[in-house]
């Protein structure tokens, strides 16, 4: 028994010695955190919240174990010397939408394990060098939407460890060259809504760890060559709503290896092919809102490993064959809100590889081009917008996806290229002359009309020898080694159709230098100019059919005597009456004149020195 008692005494000793240590944890537990006046704490995240509190300035009172302060949407002015070194354990900062105007040198000191910094939304117009001082830890800057004017050199030296620097919405006029010294590992960088008229290549320069650069609403009109040097690890390079910029450097690019690139809402005319032809890595390029009128053919065919091409709202009218030839990775091309009416299958390199396809908002012609993609309409992803037919008006308005496999052979058609005039066209003549052949065809759609010369090489639309606008051959000054059978070829979706004409140049005589008018076009018998040809040429033609022995007829000449005349008399007429008003001028005007001379004595009557001599006169009328 008393056994059984000590152990039931010893039981209730444990018992309320482990109910006084459990009593005092909860008490220690239960002690109030420190929290500022008009302030918000969680202890359990360590956070404090004086956001939109009205605060003048930096409460006290705030917890050392702070990790997260916000401030944000106070009315703080300045921020003085070491103003939280009291905060050692400070993760993140938090200023934003204050007045903040002045920051002074070490303002932050003692922060070491600060990774986050919010100034966004204040009156900062400039950075004094030193305000950074000991956030060697800082990760996440950001500076926007503020005043400032200019980044100095030195300014951000001691974040060592800043990956993010978020700097735009700005008034920067101007970076030093030394303004990122320090910034090694810096990975992403945004200047946008800035007053930079050129791009800051030499600051760039000294950011060679940066993979992602953004430009957003600059005043830049141009990009030069070398314009990102020593970026060779930048990956994603966006330049946007810059509505000045019209001009890449061919090579303005060089030296990078992006595997995204953004150029939008510029004024960029055509795809800038030559400054993006060696970006190998490029996987997505956006070219949207650019007056951009054509996609050339053969010319992307270097960006190997592309995958993504967004051009929408560029006023695009023209995806050429072969547009995308060389691209076997391509799965995605986004052309909404343009003007295309239609896109062939035979621009891609393989549309097995296709995935998505944005094509609406364009007045699409619902023909025999678009029919591969509507026979692919359940496997390509429209993103949601399916394209709509334009016309024909039996299928406007329908969408892809709405019609059955029995209306494709009757809606999806095409009408082959014809020929209209097989007339032969055979020409003789003599080296000098200019020479047109005619072709003309139609079909639906539209064909389009193509020469090939003699050696089967195609002719281009400039030159002397040249295709005009509306099919014609043009063969001017025709040279003995342009003889030969030149073949037109009319052809489009459906079907092309050729026809070949003949040129015989024989070599310049003198006996026929007195022929024909070289300079006019001679074309075959029997044709008549088109009407888009110019009609003072026809005019000139006409005219010079045969030659003209004398140039004017007796009406012309009579004329052109008398007008020589009546200039010669007149002048004569003239200089008689300015000679007679001078002549008056000139007062009275005597027309004598009276000479008194001594003549030369003789020999014999030398001697007489006492001699007299007489003197002799005469008068001269003046005429």
């Amino acid at each position: 028994m008393y056994v059984e008692g000590a152990v039931r005494w010893g039981a209730w000793i444990a018992l309320l010695l482990w109910g006084s240590v459990a009593t005092g944890a909860s008490l220690a537990s239960s002690s109030p955190w420190p929290c500022p006046h008009r302030c918000d704490c969680q202890q359990e995240a360590l956070q404090v919240n004086c956001s939109t509190r009205h605060l003048s300035a930096v409460p006290e009172g705030i917890s050392r174990d702070s990790h997260r302060l916000d401030l944000s949407r106070n009315r703080l002015k300045t921020l003085a010397r070491r103003q939280f070194a009291g905060l050692p354990r400070l993760r993140e900062l938090d200023l934003s939408d204050n007045i903040l105007s002045v920051v002074e040198v070490e303002a932050f000191q003692g922060l070491q394990n600060l990774h986050t910094l919010r100034l966004r939304g204040n009156r900062l117009k400039i950075i004094p060098v030193g305000v950074f001082s000991g956030l060697a830890g800082l990760r996440l800057l950001d500076l926007a939407e503020n005043e400032i004017l200019v980044f100095l050199d030195y300014t951000f030296r001691d974040l060592t460890s800043l990956q993010r620097l978020e700097a735009g919405e700005n008034d920067l006029v101007f970076i030093s060259h030394r303004a990122f010294t320090g910034l090694a590992g810096l990975q992403e960088l945004n200047l946008n809504r800035c007053n930079l008229t050129s791009m800051p290549t030499e600051a760039l320069s000294q950011l060679q760890g940066l993979t992602r650069l953004r430009f957003r609403r600059l005043s830049l009109g141009t990009l030069p060559n070398n314009s990102f040097r020593r970026l060779s690890r930048l990956r994603e390079l966006t330049i946007a709503q810059s509505p000045w910029l019209d001009t890449l450097a061919p090579n303005s690019l060089f030296g990078l290896n992006l595997t995204s690139l953004s150029i939008t809402g510029c004024n960029l005319t055509a795809v800038p092919y030559a400054p993006i032809h060696h970006l190998v890595y490029l996987r997505y390029l956006d070219l949207s809102h650019n007056p951009i009128t054509t996609v050339r053919a053969h010319l992307l065919g270097d960006l190997l490993r592309l995958q993504e091409l967004h051009l929408v709202g560029a006023g695009l009218l023209r995806i050429e064959p072969g547009a995308f030839r060389g691209l076997a990775h391509f799965r995605l091309l986004n052309v909404s809100s343009n003007l295309l009416a239609t896109l062939e299958e035979t621009a891609f390199h393989s549309v097995g590889n296709l995935e998505t396809l944005r094509l609406d908002r364009n007045p699409l012609a619902c023909d025999c081009r678009l029919l591969w993609v509507v026979r692919r309409r359940l496997r390509l992803d429209f993103d949601g917008r399916p394209p709509t037919c334009s016309h024909p008006v039996k299928a406007q308005g329908r969408e892809f996806r709405g019609f059955s496999e029995s209306e494709l052979p009757g809606l999806f058609t095409c009408r082959p290229a014809r020929i209209l005039n097989r007339k032969p066209q055979e020409v003789r003549v003599e080296e000098g002359h200019t020479v047109l052949f005619f072709c003309k065809a139609d079909g639906d759609p539209t064909p389009a009309i193509s020469w090939l010369t003699p050696h089967l090489s195609l002719v281009s639309p400039t030159g002397r020898i040249r295709v005009l606008p509306n099919g014609t051959l043009e063969v001017r000054y025709a040279q003995v080694q342009d003889s030969g059978t030149y073949l037109c070829v009319a052809s489009n979706a459906a079907g092309n159709q050729s026809f070949s004409v003949g040129l015989h140049v024989r070599g310049f005589s003198s006996s026929s230098s007195s022929g024909r008018n070289r300079s006019a076009p001679f074309f075959p018998e029997g044709w008549v100019l088109p009407s888009g040809y110019p009609q003072s040429i026809a005019n000139s033609n006409s005219s010079a059919q045969g030659p003209s022995p004398f140039p004017f007829d007796a009406k012309t000449l009579v004329i052109a005597v008398t007008m020589g005349f009546l200039s010669f008399l007149s002048s004569v007429v003239i200089c008689f009456i300015f000679m007679f008003f001078w002549s008056q001028s000139k007062g009275q005007i005597k027309h004598t004149a009276t000479i008194d001379f001594v003549p030369r004595s003789s020999a014999g009557t030398s001697g007489h020195r006492g001699d007299r001599v007489d003197t002799g006169r005469f008068t001269m009328k003046l005429i």
